[in-house]
């Protein structure tokens, strides 16, 4: 069973179409990275998953029901735009608010539970408005995760963190997943971060999904490359393409594609008087295979 299956999503404005026909699927699960421009309808899609657009047309199922059934809603958590806290009153004040809205009968205990999965449990008594941005991302993820919802959508959780918050939330949206079953939507521009956890990507571009790939099957088909710098560039790109190898400038630098000995083709340049001023082997990741889709370059 899949967590969300969408079919021909529409959602105008004024006339103009934030979605038009989208089709998405987020297995059961899943860490799905949804990835797009700014305008191409992220935060749309969101919005009407969690019922508070209501779509121009089209299907949204979550978890094989309709998604305004009521029995599949209060299975979804969401952080769309902002936490919605209180800033004068404290993170345990606002998670009991939040629960006592819910109805949850042990609010105690969920806070509690929330908390250590946010790694916010020292912080219980410390006023919103004092905490910093990663910690208000994580007080949000912890309002969300109340009432132990089987889906969860993040809007863009990791734009602003700082090296040591973004690895914090990497190991919170992986625990997430593993220790407590959930699936986990989330959006980010930061796809460097993305790639270390998502399992599966749902590219977007002007409101229609034009690509949806595993991570696996991503990791799969990218490229190996060798990027060099030498004293004399075209020189060595001459003569390893003299010799077969596939040589490409691109972003900068000279790329040698498909090699699977980096020492052979090292050994190599030296033997031909080619001094190596930088070496390194790469492997295309999410980033480039974005640009090549925007681009038309990779096939869709």
């Amino acid at each position: 069973m899949n967590a969300i299956e969408i079919t021909n999503l529409t959602k105008s404005f004024r006339g103009m179409y934030a979605l038009d026909g989208l089709n998405m699927t987020v297995p059961q699960g899943a860490i799905y990275g949804f990835i797009g421009e700014n305008g191409s309808g992220k935060s749309t899609t969101e919005k009407c998953i969690c019922g508070h657009l209501v779509p121009d047309k089209g299907k949204i199922t979550l978890f094989g029901k309709p998604y305004t059934d009521a029995g599949v809603r209060v299975r979804v958590g969401a952080l769309v735009e902002n936490t919605g806290c209180f800033p004068s009153s404290s993170v345990w004040t606002n998670l009991m608010m939040q629960a006592i809205n819910l109805g949850i009968k042990d609010r105690v205990g969920e806070i509690r539970r929330v908390l250590q999965i946010v790694r916010m449990e020292d912080n219980a008594k410390l006023q919103f408005k004092k905490c910093s941005l990663g910690m208000k991302q994580r007080i949000g993820i912890a309002m969300a995760l109340l009432g132990d919802p089987a889906l969860l959508i993040l809007d863009e959780p990791i734009n602003g963190l700082d090296t040591d918050g973004m690895r914090l939330m990497r190991e919170i949206l992986v625990d997430i997943t593993h220790n407590y079953g959930c699936t986990v939507l989330i959006s980010s521009h930061i796809l460097g971060e993305l790639e270390k956890i998502a399992t599966h990507y749902g590219i977007i571009r002007q409101g229609k999904m034009i690509k949806e790939i595993a991570a696996s099957e991503m990791d799969s088909r990218s490229q190996v490359y060798v990027a060099l710098q030498t004293d004399n560039m075209q020189v060595t790109a001459n003569l390893l393409r003299s010799n077969g190898c596939n040589v490409k400038f691109e972003q900068g630098e000279m790329r040698v594609y498909d090699i699977d000995d980096t020492g052979k083709l090292t050994a190599f340049l030296m033997q031909n008087g080619i001094a190596l001023n930088e070496v390194k082997k790469h492997k295309i990741g999410l980033e480039e295979y974005y640009i090549d889709l925007m681009s038309g370059k990779e096939a869709m």
